[in-house]
């Protein structure tokens, strides 16, 4: 997706909206520290219902704990995913709107610099 085409207020939107998403996501539970103890806590299910299922059998309370390890290490698994993309394309996005914003200070200056509009006190060019 080329960004050199959104308009200025789309990239604002972007912005805005990604940096929102990145608030809530840094005062969830699946940042940081407590993100981590979740994601063990996800791997210690597997392998406690693994350890069930070697040394009592295949038995149907093996499986209680293995099930929701999995849902919560995919889920800390894709949320780390999301994270990453989100944050990359929020850096593409300051990038677009700096390098804008220099293009536009580089065409103020070559206005400002021009000599054919500049005027002396008489109002006659220079």
């Amino acid at each position: 997706m080329s960004l050199k085409k959104w308009t200025d207020d789309e990239l604002a939107s972007a912005r805005n909206q990604i940096e929102e998403w990145r608030t809530k996501h840094d005062q969830s539970i699946w940042n940081g520290r407590k993100g981590n103890i979740v994601g063990l806590l996800g791997v210690f299910g597997i392998s406690t219902g693994v350890v069930f299922l070697t040394f009592d059998g295949i038995d149907v309370a093996g499986f209680i704990p293995i099930l929701p390890g999995t849902a919560i290490c995919f889920t800390w698994w894709k949320i780390k995913q999301q994270y990453k993309k989100n944050s990359g394309f929020l850096e593409e996005i300051k990038e677009e709107i700096a390098r804008r914003t220099k293009k536009l200070e580089k065409a103020e200056k070559k206005i400002n610099a021009n000599p054919a509009t500049q005027t002396d006190n008489e109002g006659q060019a220079l």
